[in-house]
């Protein structure tokens, strides 16, 4: 089991100005998102309409997934079905080489970073160049995203500049937003012009009428499908939804969710494939069904990775993407890497609040915070919970089952303000190590609220 939160949280924590910077900002979205949702008089009804939506597909999946196939072929779109990363990754390949791709360019898609896509491709020989600004910094930073929706998040405009003088020669010392964005845009357009194929996600698949809906901010996804001959899409199975109807429900809570925009800048519908040209779509399970079939956590697949449980996690926005041990930070993060394997996973557990704030944030109202719970009540039996955590509750349950040894303890625990700090800041005191200890009281509440008592029963009998 991983166990590397804490590590990797004081790690991020140590560039004490960036982690403010990193909280600042993810909250400036939250709060953009909160007042975007006041605008709509109808948001909580949208978000109730959004899960129950969602429920409805998730229990008649398979119905909705053939009559996404059924559609999607009528309209001349070529369907696979994976079963798991490695017939995905297998799939695209095969279709890549088949139409003797050399350059295959990306827009964002976490199904492809959850399947490893990239370095298996380009094992293969196929170049892969990401085309979102953000992941395409990271490509060239050699670092997995940090956030679903922002992945380059972690990293300030000063960072980027020092990485595009390297790695595109722009000019030292320049880290201005423009330059840079005007940079990324000309190096990108020759990957554009000479691409032989584009690879996009897909945020919605409508079953009645075949349609892979894109929405993105910066149009790359709609630039490579439209210069590439050759479009393969790949699509998690939790993706498809019943109709158009759904379709304009999620579309009104996607962009305000994430962003705080009232949409994103484009909304794709790709249907068929252009005259002439190619379109694959791979509809992934990898563990998909397998969530469907715990009724604890099957709600996990409900998500429409809008990123709003991240913006307004504490822990998140704290401690930055890559505290957490599976490739999806975050309350959302926690429950996926957890359904796909617990022994590597469970080291991120501990790393919520129960503040509740995903759930109130999450469009479709996904209960990541009472999942999170019930992984931890779960977490003994698996074997997997903390050996000084699992100490300290037996101590804690002898101590609040004893009322005699509870009284004692907290007449005595005011002796702790006299020991010397060594005896009270070491290794044992992990609270300790980044906070100081309030100081023991030195009269109980009982205590002090039972002489009140007897003080103001004497004083009334007089």
């Amino acid at each position: 089991m991983k166990d590397n939160y804490p590590k990797a949280a004081a790690r991020f924590l140590r560039d004490a100005e960036r982690a403010k910077w990193h909280d600042d900002t993810l909250w400036m979205v939250r709060q953009k998102r909160d007042a975007n949702a006041r605008s709509i008089p109808e948001w909580e009804q949208l978000r109730h309409l959004a899960s129950q939506i969602k429920t409805h597909t998730l229990l008649r999946l398979d119905h909705y997934l053939e009559q996404f196939a059924d559609s999607a072929a009528a309209n001349g779109i070529t369907v696979h079905w994976a079963a798991d990363a490695v017939e995905h990754n297998r799939l695209v390949l095969e279709i890549l080489q088949s139409a003797g791709v050399k350059k295959l360019v990306k827009s964002k898609s976490m199904l492809a970073e959850e399947c490893h896509l990239n370095p298996y491709l380009q094992a293969a020989g196929i170049e892969v160049v990401e085309s979102d600004l953000g992941e395409r910094i990271l490509q060239l930073a050699g670092q997995p995203p940090s956030h679903i929706v922002m992945p380059a998040i972690h990293l300030t405009r000063q960072a980027v500049g020092k990485l595009f003088e390297e790695k595109l020669h722009t000019d030292p010392g320049n880290s201005d937003p423009t330059y840079l964005t005007r940079a990324a845009r000309r190096h990108l357009r020759q990957h554009f012009l000479t691409a032989d194929a584009a690879m996009t996600g897909a945020n919605f698949c409508v079953a009645d009428s075949g349609d892979v809906v894109v929405c993105t901010n910066e149009g790359n996804a709609d630039m490579g499908v439209a210069l590439a001959p050759l479009h393969v899409v790949s699509a998690g199975i939790e993706k498809v939804i019943p109709d158009a109807g759904a379709l304009a429900v999620y579309t009104r809570l996607l962009a305000r969710s994430a962003t705080g925009q009232p949409v994103t800048a484009y909304t794709t519908h790709h249907r068929a494939p252009r005259p002439g040209c190619q379109m694959h779509v791979i509809l992934v399970d990898n563990g998909r069904t397998d969530t469907l079939a715990n009724p604890e956590h099957a709600q996990t697949l409900k998500c429409l990775r809008c990123g709003a449980c991240m913006n307004t996690c504490p822990a998140y926005r704290h401690a930055g993407g890559y505290a957490y041990s599976y490739l999806i930070p975050g309350p959302i993060g926690m429950q996926l890497g957890m359904s796909r394997d617990p022994r590597a996973h469970a080291g991120d557990i501990p790393a919520c609040s129960l503040c509740y704030s995903c759930n109130d944030a999450c469009p479709a109202k996904v209960d990541l915070a009472d999942q999170t719970y019930r992984w931890r009540q779960q977490l003994d039996s698996m074997h997997l919970a903390s050996a000084p955590k699992k100490l300290i509750s037996r101590v804690l349950r002898l101590l609040f089952t004893s009322p005699k040894l509870y009284e004692n303890v907290l007449r005595l625990a005011p002796l702790v303000n006299r020991l010397p700090r060594f005896l009270v800041y070491n290794r044992l005191n992990a609270w300790g190590r980044d906070r100081e200890m309030p100081p023991f009281a030195g009269e109980s509440f009982t205590r002090a609220w039972k002489r009140g008592k007897v003080k103001a029963s004497r004083e009334k009998s007089k």
